[in-house]
């Protein structure tokens, strides 16, 4: 089972103190806690996508090119890729891209958003919400599948004899979640094509969890990718840690209480109680985690988000500390207890390169003019 931690990439007034970080700050700040991340022997690190403020990360495939650079094991996902306003030509080339430069340490999370008026910016409508996915990511997939694409849909210019590059690397595209808080549609998305099923996992009751994931799990296994059991599921979850659980509630309160997301509702006891938000101390948390098992069966990935509300840097690394010396070596160590041999693990690249036979070299050779990108004619010399 894979542990990690993402970002929606907020920029929040820190409520102890009234000062609110620049955007070049809290890049910087992404930046460390990604590394560290890596550090204390997690898994995964996820960013958002955001195209408006108080958000910074409207290129995530930029910041974690730069991420891969800087480490050597850390999967790199995102946390959102936006399928419905962004080009599937784009998105197709840039995480392959991506994927080349991280070797492989790539995968992404595609969801529709939850910023309404970005549909219009980018000259969308948002009651195509799903319509959107649906159609984007059939064309993703078929660019990343085959080498030369004849399209045509209702939301995109036709593609003719089109193809994207670089071409996925050892001819194994990027594993891909759909994500979902509500959308069941989506779940149904990811079931039909035997990809993972990510809930966000914040908002809402275990109940709502879990019938979004039994859905997934039950469609899954309609479409022969194998039992239900054997999805591939994700889970999000908001975690605030001190060795002492008092201290957790009573430094994380300021920032809870006055979060975006949060802040101004139902009191921190409550929102703990109707939703997995967990803020005490590490052996809570591990417990907390080890439930959600109860509720959505074995699952592969399991990310926290550690950064929101206008935490500082400083404490969001001691969160990361905790997590990596108390809290994730003992999940580790009780999921794999608890799950049967025939539950997979989170897919890798390594392991859907074997899978299919080996690495193969996917560049599509093509005889060409160097300005014009079109196939030239061979003139007969006499």
């Amino acid at each position: 089972m894979e542990f990690g931690v993402f970002s929606v990439s907020d920029i929040t007034t820190d409520p102890t103190t009234g000062r609110t970080p620049s955007e070049a700050e809290r890049i910087k700040a992404v930046l460390a806690i990604a590394r560290k991340t890596e550090e204390v022997g997690l898994d995964v690190f996820a960013l958002g996508e955001h195209h408006n403020p108080p958000f910074f990360s409207s290129s995530p495939t930029t910041t974690l090119a730069y991420i891969a650079a800087r480490t050597s094991r850390l999967r790199l996902s995102t946390a959102t890729t936006l399928i419905t306003t962004n080009d599937p030509v784009k998105i197709a080339e840039d995480y392959a891209m991506l994927q080349h430069l991280a070797d492989g340490r790539v995968d992404l999370m595609l969801g529709r958003g939850n910023t309404g008026p970005v549909y219009p910016w980018f000259g969308q409508d948002i009651r195509n919400g799903i319509p959107l996915a649906i159609e984007n990511y059939a064309l993703l997939r078929k660019l990343w599948d085959e080498d030369v694409v004849d399209w045509s849909g209702k939301f995109r210019t036709p593609l003719q004899s089109f193809t994207s590059t670089p071409r996925p690397l050892d001819g194994v595209a990027p594993f891909v979640w759909h994500g979902s808080i509500r959308s069941p549609e989506i779940a149904e998305q990811a079931a039909y094509y035997g990809d993972g099923f990510f809930h966000n996992h914040i908002f809402w009751p275990p109940e709502h969890t879990q019938r979004m994931v039994e859905f997934y799990r039950r469609r899954f296994e309609h479409y022969g990718h194998g039992s239900a059991d054997q999805a591939i599921v994700g889970l999000g979850g908001q975690v605030f840690l001190r060795k002492n659980s008092q201290d957790a509630v009573r430094e994380f309160r300021p920032y809870f209480d006055n979060a975006p997301v949060y802040g101004h509702g139902p009191s921190l006891e409550e929102f703990s109680r109707e939703t997995p938000l967990t803020v005490g101390s590490p052996q809570q948390v591990i417990e907390r985690t080890l439930g959600f098992r109860d509720y959505v069966g074995d699952y592969q990935r399991q990310l926290f988000l550690i950064d929101h509300a206008g935490l500082p840097l400083k404490t969001v690394l001691e969160q990361l500390d905790l997590l990596g010396e108390e809290v994730v070596p003992v999940l580790r160590k009780e999921f794999a207890a608890r799950r049967p041999a025939h539950v997979p693990d989170a897919p890798t690249h390594a392991a859907r390169v074997a899978a299919k036979g080996g690495a193969k070299d996917a560049t599509v050779y093509a005889a060409a003019d160097g300005v014009t990108g079109q196939v030239t004619e061979e003139v007969e010399v006499r």
